[in-house]
């Protein structure tokens, strides 16, 4: 079978990232004897400088990781809202969402702690020698990829009359960063080194040193800085210059942590995912909907098949609206996810797929419970909005407004390596484009909380200490108990979508080389829907909507339309941005892919 690229085979280490040279450094890792921790860590760093308009430092990061011989855990890196970001505060301001951009749209950083908990509890690496690959990349500079100059474009107005300091890293002489070039951020490379040097003259020890990194983060320069930036005046998406919430408070009492994952068992499967203050239930309440074993599918990439996908995929979703968040004691309750994937809810649930497209919001009542909509997401489902004119409605591709506001815009790392350590990673926010750079640092505040809703009760509603409800979910798959895989895909609403047809293609297309056909299913033609309001402001949704790539079967197409789906036919390889590396526990043989869309993702290893 001809692919993009070979699905790389090895037996000393593995890496898939979003871009090559944070696979590269990864690998750099490996071979100088750092773990898959270690080359994680150093990775994640390198991509907050090489993909600045898709993740930074103050934004956000879940991780799944398989320790060889160990437990499956999740080391959750998304904050919570800050103690002053209540719904009374933000409707006092006559805001009736939170702002796509701006830092009232900021909660708690989450990335970089995680990132240090990683290193500190499961790498063996110090922080100078993990961070020495960003530093370089934002010291000596890089190529830039064409999206970093479409975007700065993009905001170039706001970035010149507004953000002043963002225009001083983003616009070097006048214009954005240009492929072929090269581009610098000497302000975060400083910031790093400063880092470094405080953390090495707490002691000898790399333990020492991390956590006064951690510290350093939470009360020392950084966070007086963070906390100076919060409080600017900010033009965000509403059109007014607010300040944001955050407080030294928030930062100092706030940590990363590990929480066992959720799972489902599937036809010999066992995925893992982050809990329900993330979308990632979603992929298995996708997979619950469908028969239990893949035999009984209907043929692979019918109408049939695509169309029992996209059905499941709008109850999911509907679920997800109604059901998921950091509920804690609010009147929703917690997540009732062991209803939501039982097998009487799904058996009921499955009944409502019919032989055409449903352009309903349906959310069920696990365990006889009745849900609760916001009166967004009420009024989205009746049709009183759409999407805002982001760019090509239901586009595969991220898009970004003049004001900043984005909508998927995120990274993905995955790594396993000789000893049979995995990790899957997806870090986002903290664009470039969400908040104006922190001049001290280099680096702006995140928006994850643009996610919540300006309404009490809800498992979602803005809460103070709450995580927002992330749309990031890395996967971490089991085959009879012993980790096999570890994937994931940037794509913001949609990453639960192109997971579970990546995976549904991994399983069903057969194998290469004796091994799973990992670059196969990457390569295979993706397909999503947004019959589901959005996750990112303004929070609009297309009721029985569909986005397939070019390259899908014309004669599906056509008949999806039959079926009555809303299809848009995208450009060709826009769907989709799936990493992936794979362990065969038998054999002791690594394998690896990486999406070839947009031409920047890359696997490495040997």
């Amino acid at each position: 079978m001809f692919t993009t690229r070979p699905t790389l085979q090895g037996t000393f280490g593995m890496v898939s990232s979003t871009h090559w040279l944070a696979s590269q450094s990864a690998m750099a890792v490996l071979e100088g004897g750092g773990n898959a921790y270690d080359a994680a860590v150093a990775a994640g760093f390198v991509l907050h400088v090489v993909e600045p308009h898709l993740n930074g430092p103050a934004g956000e990061v879940p991780i799944i990781l398989a320790p060889a011989g160990g437990d499956v855990r999740v080391l959750c890196g998304q904050g919570p809202a800050p103690a002053a970001a209540t719904v009374a505060h933000y409707r006092s301001l006559g805001l009736t969402l939170v702002p796509g951009t701006g830092p009232l749209a900021a909660a708690v950083p989450g990335a970089f702690d995680a990132w240090m908990l990683l290193l500190r509890d499961h790498g063996t690496w110090t922080l100078a020698d993990v961070l020495r690959y960003a530093i370089g990349y934002a010291e000596d500079g890089h190529a830039p990829v064409e999206r970093i100059g479409q975007t700065v474009a993009t905001v170039r107005e706001l970035f010149e009359t507004e953000w002043a300091s963002s225009a001083g890293i983003y616009l070097p002489d006048g214009e954005p960063p240009a492929p072929g070039t090269l581009f610098r951020n000497p302000a975060l490379a400083a910031t790093w080194r400063r880092l470094v040097a405080e953390a090495e003259a707490a002691g000898p020890d790399r333990t020492t040193q991390i956590e006064a990194a951690r510290a350093v983060w939470r009360e020392g320069f950084i966070a007086e800085a963070l906390v100076r930036q919060a409080a600017r005046p900010t033009l965000d998406t509403s059109g007014a210059h607010h300040t944001g919430t955050l407080t030294a408070a928030d930062l100092a009492g706030w940590s990363a942590s590990y929480e066992a994952p959720v799972t489902y068992d599937w036809d010999g499967w066992t995925l893992c995912k982050a809990g329900g203050w993330s979308q990632g239930p979603a992929f298995l309440q996708q997979l619950a909907l469908l028969p239990s074993r893949a035999a009984d599918l209907p043929a692979y990439g019918s109408a049939a098949y695509v169309h029992l996908l996209i059905e499941g995929c709008k109850l999911a979703m509907a679920d997800r609206e109604a059901w998921y968040g950091d509920a804690g004691e609010t009147p929703a309750g917690d997540v009732p996810l062991d209803a939501l994937l039982s097998e009487p809810y799904n058996t009921a649930r499955r009944a409502l797929i019919g032989e055409r497209a449903s352009y309903e919001l349906r959310p069920g009542s696990p365990g006889g419970r009745t849900p609760v909509l916001s009166a967004h997401a009420g009024a989205v489902a009746e049709g009183a909005e759409e999407f805002s004119p982001m760019g090509v409605p239901g586009a595969g591709e991220p898009t970004v407004a003049k004001d900043g506001a984005t909508r998927g815009d995120t990274c993905h790392l995955d790594i396993v390596d000789r000893w049979g350590n995995m990790v899957a990673a997806t870090p986002s926010g903290g664009w470039l484009q969400s908040n104006p750079v922190v001049p001290e640092l280099g680096f702006p505040l995140g928006t994850r909380l643009q996610m919540t809703w300006l309404e009490e009760g809800l498992p979602n509603s803005l809460t103070p200490g709450r995580r927002p409800r992330t749309t990031l979910t890395p996967t971490l798959a089991l085959r009879d108990g012993v980790p096999v895989l570890a994937f994931g895909t940037p794509g913001g609403d949609q990453q639960d979508q192109w997971q579970l047809h990546f995976f549904l293609a991994l399983v069903l297309r057969g194998s290469v080389r004796g091994g799973l056909d990992l670059q196969g299913a990457v390569d295979a033609p993706n397909w999503h829907n947004d019959s589901f309001p959005s996750s990112f402001y303004p929070r609009g949704m297309r009721p029985g909507s569909v986005t397939v790539e070019e390259g899908m079967d014309p004669g599906v197409v056509a008949e999806l339309g039959r079926l009555g789906h809303d299809v848009t036919v995208g450009d060709p390889w826009s769907e989709g941005r799936l990493c992936v590396v794979a362990r065969d526990p038998a054999t002791g043989v690594l394998s690896a892919a990486a999406n070839p869309r947009g031409m920047q993702g890359y696997a490495v290893g040997r």
